[in-house]
């Protein structure tokens, strides 16, 4: 299975604790392919239909779907939670990703 940054895949998030966002669920892969080729390990932002527009989440539409990204609960997960690799974002929604992880953790 070739995981590569910015692909959507289907991850079993549970268990989980807290507000933290749960169930199998489509995520988007954050890490860079350097690392998701070689470590065990990869980071994702979960994804979910339903949510309001806060600035650390990022609308999108995947086979024919609006969904959110959810920049505020980035993790990281084994490599065994995931079950399927779908599409990739487009350039506009990964452009759109960048810009707030950069707002976000950055600035």
């Amino acid at each position: 299975m070739e995981l590569n940054q910015y692909s959507v895949v289907l991850v079993n998030l549970d268990p989980t604790l807290g507000s933290e966002i749960k169930k199998t669920r489509p995520c988007v892969i954050i890490s860079p392919d350097e690392m998701n080729h070689y470590l065990r390990t990869i980071v994702i932002a979960p994804m979910t239909s339903k949510s309001k527009d806060y600035p650390t989440r990022v609308k999108i539409k995947q086979n024919n779907k609006e969904g959110w990204i959810v920049l505020d609960q980035i993790r990281t997960i084994d490599k065994q939670r995931i079950i399927k690799v779908f599409e990739n974002l487009n350039k506009k929604e990964i452009e759109k990703v960048k810009l707030v992880i950069k707002e976000t953790f950055v600035d």
